[in-house]
């Protein structure tokens, strides 16, 4: 999907993470995959997560066994799935977590690089990332060019200004502003709802498209946008986070699973990824990192390349 950043409140009107993009760095370290992952509940099992996995470290690319990092495209503007923290450089969230623990059984650190949304699969494709980690749905489109190992389940949500004062319908959105993010499945959705209005002779629905899913949020805040589709754990985030200013609209529909993104011709660099996957769940750290950030709903128990 896409990414966005929400970082603090401020006085009750917005937040201030809206405004933050990743842009300020070239590459933002994540330091060691170990001391950033999301943590297990006891010391024993923190330990047993942290211990690389030799079977798995034979599988790494030559190119990131000789680095001894994994150089991962990033959108860091969508939390809590990925954004940047309060010192506006480091990259955390649940993703983060999940990644982090999962380099820590290969081994490795995790660089994280920042990068517009619809950029990453390409940047992933010409060797620019080593993979690309940012809430891709995965969908047909995307697994023709590149592998996609899924790692959570998410779907769309819709959120408005609170007590739905343009009293927006999610099933009738004809003549109405709607934000989304470039670049995400939500943009699919919306151009779909919009000509299903004009073929009934209804008015087009109006996009607010931009890059980064904060900027998006502050329309709706703001009234630019009558109301926003995003990822569920992205819009429910932005409700939490607002102080009351938005609310979730509807139900969430059309679930699929996130997927990470590897290049075309490392399928067994990907198979590697799904059995490191396996194995933080056996160990507790996929779980951990999903409660941290309040998405454990979205735990899958089959971790799959191209599912």
């Amino acid at each position: 999907m896409a990414r966005r950043s929400i970082l603090a409140l401020i006085s009750g009107v917005a937040v201030a993470g809206f405004a933050l993009s990743a842009c300020g760095s070239s590459s933002l370290s994540s330091g060691t995959a170990t001391s950033a992952a999301g943590g297990a509940s006891t010391p024993a099992a923190t330990a047993k997560a942290a211990a690389a996995d030799p079977a798995l470290v034979a599988k790494l690319p030559d190119k990131i066994k000789t680095a001894g990092k994994i150089v991962v495209g990033t959108d860091a503007t969508y939390a809590p799935n990925e954004f940047l923290d309060t010192d506006g450089k480091t990259v955390v969230g649940m993703d983060v977590d999940v990644f982090n623990a999962i380099a820590a059984k290969f081994g490795v650190k995790v660089e994280y690089v920042p990068a517009t949304f619809d950029s990453i699969i390409l940047g992933v494709s010409s060797s620019k990332y080593d993979i690309g980690l940012s809430s891709f749905t995965i969908n047909d489109d995307r697994k023709k060019q590149v592998n996609m190992v899924s790692y959570f389940n998410a779907g769309t949500q819709w959120v408005t200004q609170k007590g739905n004062p343009k009293k927006v319908d999610p099933d009738n959105p004809c003549g109405l502003n709607i934000g989304v993010q470039k670049g995400t499945v939500q943009v699919d959705d919306i151009t779909a709802r919009s000509k299903k209005c004009t073929d009934a002779g209804k008015p087009a629905i109006t996009q607010i498209v931009d890059g980064d899913q904060g900027k998006v949020t502050t329309a709706v805040i703001g009234g630019k946008a009558d109301a926003m589709a995003a990822d569920s754990p992205v819009g429910l985030y932005a409700v939490k986070q607002t102080g009351g200013q938005l609310e979730a609209l509807g139900a969430i529909y059309d679930a699929a699973p996130y997927g990470i993104v590897v290049p075309k011709e490392q399928a067994a660099f990907a198979g590697a990824i799904a059995d490191a996957l396996k194995a933080i769940a056996t160990d507790g750290t996929y779980k951990a990192a999903l409660t941290k950030w309040g998405n454990e709903s979205g735990a899958i128990t089959s971790f799959a390349v191209n599912p």
